[in-house]
């Protein structure tokens, strides 16, 4: 392979930290790996919480830390959801690298602990099916001696309890607007690129506490606008849907002119904006509105959960937002909940 231009380089990877240390705002949790790079003694982990938060990176880094680079590629193997993790792999693949035996003759070696086992980090472990997370048992009980596991993913109800009762969970917490400010001041100081307060801002809230996305946001807009970035830069690049857009339909809606309603609808597939964002922001200016009351409240956000159930199924997005669109109507208006036909 050729080797990766530094300028061509994503910077998620450019500046992931390579020290459990350097890992941002999981206190707790870099306090306990910190204490098992020290000791060696490490038990099968399970790390969840949302993306961005540093799970893939803490484990990484763990790993580096306990065998260092030479050993690295032999005593580590790293699946995430692009590989095929089916139960036919868990019986081959996983179980024949977790069996191999390892020596504790390179205790130590350069500087690093390399305990007496290997590391199999398994990435979106929840995006696994039940059968292989099942076939996953046996072969953790039976190389305890010789492997841990990593399990990583975003929503622990998804590991089955017989896999999660095996491990030590850690939970990850969504990034604060202060931590994931200073992270990106960071990166454009050494970028040489000027952001400014409210800039930083957006950054922040579009991110919703996800720092690889924030930093994807803003490579993506130094590349696009310059070293100069703007609040609206970061929303043209990050596909959120402007807030003109979201205010001219949510004042069609109360204005309970359908045809109006109708016409910010096609104005919004026209643009190109996705359905499902648009969802989740009039969900966040709904749920946030002073003027309207609880139940009314409810009733559109009913509909909006409706509708997101529909999308993910296929449904036609013009019809679903149309649909949102209606049922906010007739919410916002106290029109009554369903229309009575007589015939």
């Amino acid at each position: 392979m050729a080797p990766v231009l530094p300028n061509s380089q994503p910077w998620v990877e450019k500046y992931r930290p390579k020290q459990v240390k350097d890992v941002a705002h999981q206190e707790e949790v870099v306090r306990v790996l910190t204490n098992t790079i020290e000791t060696g003694d490490c038990p099968h982990m399970l790390f969840y919480g949302p993306p961005g938060t540093g799970k893939t990176t803490s484990a990484l880094a763990i790993a580096r830390q306990l065998f260092g680079p030479e050993l690295y590629k032999s005593r580590v193997m790293e699946l995430n959801a692009s590989d095929d993790r089916g139960i036919n792999v868990v019986r081959t693949k996983i179980k024949d690298f977790a069996a191999v035996a390892v020596g504790s003759s390179g205790s130590h070696a350069g500087g690093y602990p390399c305990p007496p086992y290997k590391i199999i980090i398994l990435d979106e472990a929840d995006s696994m099916t039940e059968d292989a997370q099942n076939a996953l048992r046996r072969t953790m009980e039976t190389y305890s001696k010789v492997t841990r596991f990593f399990f990583l993913c975003n929503y622990i109800s998804r590991i089955i309890e017989p896999l999660a009762s095996r491990c030590a969970k850690f939970r990850f917490k969504p990034l604060s607007e202060d931590i994931m400010s200073d992270r990106i001041l960071y990166i454009c100081k050494e970028e040489g690129l000027n952001i400014d307060a409210e800039a930083l801002s957006t950054l922040s809230s579009i991110s919703q506490g996800d720092l690889r996305r924030a930093i994807t946001y803003l490579q993506g807009a130094a590349r696009l606008f310059g070293s100069t970035i703007s609040s609206k830069d970061l929303i043209s690049v990050s596909g959120v849907i402007p807030k003109e857009f979201l205010g001219a339909f949510y004042a069609a809606c109360k204005s309970g002119d359908f045809d109006l309603a109708n016409k910010e609808v096609n104005n919004i597939i026209a643009e190109g904006y996705p359905v499902s964002q648009m969802l989740v922001q009039l969900f966040d200016l709904v749920v946030e509105a002073d003027d309207i009351s609880d139940e009314q409240k409810a009733r559109i956000c009913k509909s909006l959960a409706a509708a997101d159930k529909c999308l993910v199924d296929g449904a036609d997005e013009y019809l679903q937002l149309l649909d949102v669109a209606s049922n906010t109507m007739r919410a916002l208006c106290n029109m009554p909940q369903e229309f009575s036909y007589e015939c």
